[in-house]
Parts: structure tokens; C-alpha cells; sequence
């Protein structure tokens, strides 16, 4: 199956089994803004525990904050913001549609490399294990061929980003025949900048108004409030500042479902170290944020680092991990090296002094910052797209049969567990519901008794759930369950006495974590 056509299911899946919708969809919906469904806030709400106590509570020398989404407006100019928070925007005339003049061009990068990935595919099944993919990459005149133009229009497009030449970016969209995906044309418009920040005004007048702006990011909150927190906390450097929190950018190239909102949530989390040490941190943080992506066991190879072509105007270093969507490998963490950069602009625009006194050193002086940021709603589609599987199974009677399954961390499940009564009758929905009510206060549980039992089942494996539990006449007898594992479907009978303890191991969030030492 194409996977284009997979993604197209992963959307449906997602409205279909109450994870998210549409966002005000009676009034048919609101561009790029997307709620979540009862299933998916539950899953979010794991992903930022998976996040926050892997942050805050296994690492003494980080703390939390929760900032204000409006903050004074001087701070976005002292960012940079103000000025150069900006997309280079082209538009098609025939279409009329607008897209990201460097996401066009990283797209083409990506056809290159997807020609040179399927010559490896068809040798490696026509050679089976003796094939040497990298000899193979290394002389074989076709992928050859099509690494040089990737190396060709890379160093293009590097050079064009790193000098802001808008009209080199048209340029190379006109000489690499660009299509609109649309109209198919190539009747383009020059390249522009977008400010991308969301202005309102705070005040009951409009003559004393105040022009303020939705937070574009949420790291500035943690900046001005970082000799709060750190006279109050008494931290000593190296130390860092963690936030969760909503963000706004007035996105006009949206796409790809949850992949790019208008309205999003990031986790992040700023770490302060003395200047000069700050690329040795910055080497830490890369290795320890993999760690914890790859501990969620999708795959090591669907994860990779991506340098920055061009850096910010606030960094010394930069590189995402990159997960392999449906759609290609995309960002889902950015790790930075910000400098003083933040600090000093803050200390500069508020005329307040901003510095660390070091004791170790004697002096004091405007910490460096290294960042570590994860927006929670990609990361929250590259766990349901990693998680997604259809198979097809053997029936009892020889025929076929197919299973929809998200194979979601157990940890990171919606519902724990799903209770089911065999039958309505005979006392055994009361026992089901027993059993809930002793369990409810530990894990997420959820009582069913509609459909058949093969029904049920497929229901919680749609959703994730790892562990269903069928009371039924001989539960009443011996006080034992069946227990099936929503990965194997495998069935075995247990205490209800066990079940507690069994499940409590399976769902904990010690297992990831042991991984990411």
C-alpha cells in the first residue's frame, strides 16, 4: 500500500476512534486547528508524563515553570521576533495557492533521495543477504547520478538560505521545474517573507491599548523568568528550566494533519551552562533526547539526526531528530545551542542586569543556553503513525481475517485495560464491574459489554488497548479471569488477585526509563 494511502488512513483512524477532530467541525472547521478526542487527550496527556518526568524527575538539576501565553511585547522584539520571524512564501497564480518556498525545495531534495533509496531497494531483493548496500550506493551509475544532483541543489539551496536571496530561491524553484502540486503549473510569483506572529490588543480602550502577541514559542517565558527561578531555587549552573505549553503561529502553508497547526503545544526545555562549555552540552543533549525517542522501540533506523542548513540568528548549533513519517523523514525535536544570545538581548531591552555568579570561577557573567524542544502534537502523529498496523490474520475456518492495531507503548496508552463481561446476565457484569472499581484508581480502565467478545476485542485493539479481561461463569467460581495481550492475542487465565501487579509492571513509565541511562 501506497504511503500516502496509509497516512490517509492513520486521519481517518484518528476521527473514527476518538483521538482528534476536526476543530469546529459543525461549522465546517477551522483551517489547521484540530481538538482531541477523549482517546486522544489521554494519549497527549501520557506523551507529556513520558516528557516531563523524564526531564524534571530524573535530572536533580531541572525544574518546571509554567509561563503566560501573553507576555509584554518589548520581549519579541528584544527575541528577534518582531523582525525576522519570517517563512519565504511563493505563490502559484494559476491555483492561487501559497506554499513554503524552502519546504518546495526540500521536498525535490527528498525525490532525489527517494530514487536513490528504491535502486537500493530493487538490488537488495535481487541480491538478497549478499548485497552490499554501500558498495552498491558508492558505484551504481543511476543512484550515482542522482546523488550528485541532491549534492548539487543542496549546496544551492544551503547558500541561498544562509544569504536570505529570496530571488535565488525562486530561481531554483524555476530551474528544477517545480510543479504545482495544484495546477500543476510553474507560473510562480517572486519570494517573500510572512511574519508569522499573531498581534490583539490588551486594554479597554483603543487609544490606551497595548499591541501584545500570542506567543509564537514558549522558551522566551522561561528567559525572562530565569533569575526567578533561579534565586528562588538557589540553582547552580549547569541547571535548566523545563515548560509545557501552548504556542501560536499564523501558519499559511498548514499541512499534513496535526504535522503543522496554527494553534500547537511544545515541550521544552532550556538548560544554562557557562560559556564555552555550551557545544559539549549541546553534544550531551543530542545523544540523551535520541535515547529517549528510541526508547519507545519503533525502529532505531526511523530516526535520525539533521544539521541545519542555515542556523538562527540566536544559535551556534543546531540539528533535529527526524522521524520517518508516511510522508518522509520530518522534524519532531529540535536541539539548539542559543548562546547568550536570549539573555543578553532581555538584559539589554529591560535594562535589568541578568547574570550568574559563578563561585567557582569568581565572576560573573550571562549564562550560555542550550535547548532541547518537541512539539507534542507531531510528536503525538509519529507515535500513531509508528504505532498503526493493519494485519491479516487466520481464522478459525481457514478464511482470512484482518485486524486494525495501534501497538502503542503500553505507558503511553489511552486505556490500560478493558473489562468485559462475557454475558449481561448471570452476575457477571457486576463482577466485571468490581473488578473496575478495585483497578480504576491505578490505571485507565474501561467497561464493555456491547458485541460479541471478537467485537470488543478489536475495538480495544484499535485504540491500544494492551490488556482486555473477560469475567465469565468460572470467574465466579475461582475468582480467575482471562487475560489477552492485545500484540500476541494471546489468552491465559489469571487471579484476579494478580492482575493488579501483573498490569502495573507493563504500564509503568520505569521501563522507558531504564533505557535512557
Amino acid at each position: 500500500m501506497a504511503q500516502e494511502d496509509i497516512f490517509k488512513k492513520l486521519v481517518a483512524h484518528c476521527k473514527e476512534y476518538g483521538f482528534v477532530f476536526q476543530s469546529s467541525e459543525i461549522y465546517d472547521g477551522l483551517g489547521a486547528v484540530y481538538d482531541y478526542g477523549q482517546n486522544g487527550v489521554e494519549l497527549k496527556n501520557n506523551i507529556k508524563k513520558y516528557w516531563w518526568d523524564s526531564m524534571v524527575m530524573l535530572h536533580e538539576n531541572v525544574v518546571g515553570l509554567d509561563s503566560a501565553i501573553f507576555m509584554h511585547p518589548t520581549i519579541w522584539k528584544a527575541s528577534g521576533h518582531v523582525d525576522a520571524f519570517n517563512d519565504p512564501l511563493i505563490d502559484n497564480k494559476d491555483s492561487k495557492k501559497r506554499y513554503r518556498a524552502d519546504v518546495l525545495i526540500e521536498d525535490q531534495l527528498a525525490k532525489f533521495e527517494e530514487k536513490m533509496n528504491k535502486e537500493v531497494a530493487k538490488a537488495k531483493k535481487r541480491f538478497g543477504d549478499a548485497f552490499d548496500e554501500t558498495q552498491f550506493r558508492e558505484t551504481n551509475p543511476r543512484v550515482l547520478a542522482n546523488q550528485q544532483k541532491w549534492n548539487d541543489l543542496h549546496a544551492r539551496f544551503s547558500k541561498a538560505l544562509n544569504d536570505n536571496d529570496l530571488a535565488e530561491l525562486k530561481q531554483i524553484i524555476v530551474d528544477q521545474e517545480i510543479a504545482c502540486p495544484i495546477s500543476g503549473t510553474r507560473n510562480w510569483t517572486d519570494v517573500r517573507q510572512f511574519n508569522l506572529m499573531f498581534g490583539t490588543e490588551m486594554g479597554s480602550t483603543s487609544d490606551g491599548a497595548l499591541k501584545v502577541y500570542l506567543r509564537p514559542e514558549t522558551a522566551q517565558g522561561i528567559f525572562v523568568n530565569y533569575l526567578n527561578v533561579q534565586k528562588t531555587g538557589r540553582m547552580k549552573i549547569p541547571f535548566g528550566i523545563a515548560q509545557i505549553g501552548k504556542a501560536f503561529r499564523n501558519e499559511i502553508v498548514a499541512r499534513q494533519f496535526i504535522f503543522r497547526m496554527r494553534e500547537f503545544e511544545q515541550m521544552e526545555m532550556q538548560f544554562f551552562v557557562r560559556p564555552g562549555s555550551e557545544l559539549d552540552w549541546f553534544d550531551q543533549w543530542k545523544e540523551t533526547r535520541m535515547k529517549w525517542h528510541r526508547a519507545l522501540g519503533f525502529g532505531d533506523d526511523n530516526y535520525r539526526f539533521h544539521v541545519h542548513e542555515k542556523l538562527a540568528h540566536y544559535a551556534n548549533a543546531a540539528v533535529d531528530v527526524e522521524y520517518k513519517f508516511p510522508f518522509g523523514f520530518k522534524e519532531v525535536e529540535g536541539i539548539h545551542s542559543r548562546t547568550d544570545f536570549d539573555l543578553s538581548q532581555h538584559q539589554e531591552f529591560s535594562g535589568k542586569k541578568i547574570q550568574y555568579y559563578d563561585p567557582e570561577l569568581g565572576k560573573s557573567y550571562v549564562p550560555y543556553v542550550v535547548e532541547t524542544s518537541i512539539g507534542v502534537d507531531r510528536m503525538f502523529l509519529q507515535i500513531m503513525a509508528a504505532s498503526y498496523n493493519e494485519e491479516e490474520l487466520e481464522a478459525a475456518n481457514g478464511k482470512k481475517d484482518t485486524r486494525v492495531v495501534l501497538r502503542l507503548p503500553a505507558a503511553l496508552a489511552p486505556i490500560k485495560l478493558a473489562v468485559m463481561p462475557l454475558v449481561k446476565k448471570d452476575g457477571l457484569p457486576e463482577k466485571a464491574r468490581e473488578i473496575i472499581d478495585d483497578l480504576k484508581f491505578d490505571f485507565k480502565c474501561q467497561y464493555d459489554e456491547k458485541d460479541s467478545i471478537g467485537k470488543r476485542y478489536r475495538r480495544q485493539d484499535a485504540v491500544g488497548t494492551p490488556f482486555c479481561v473477560t469475567v465469565d461463569h468460572q470467574t465466579l467460581e475461582d475468582a480467575t479471569v482471562t487475560i489477552r495481550y492485545r500484540d500476541t492475542m494471546k489468552q491465559e487465565r489469571v487471579a484476579i488477585a494478580d492482575l493488579k501487579g501483573m498490569i502495573a509492571n507493563e504500564v509503568s513509565f520505569k521501563a522507558l526509563f531504564a533505557k535512557l541511562n
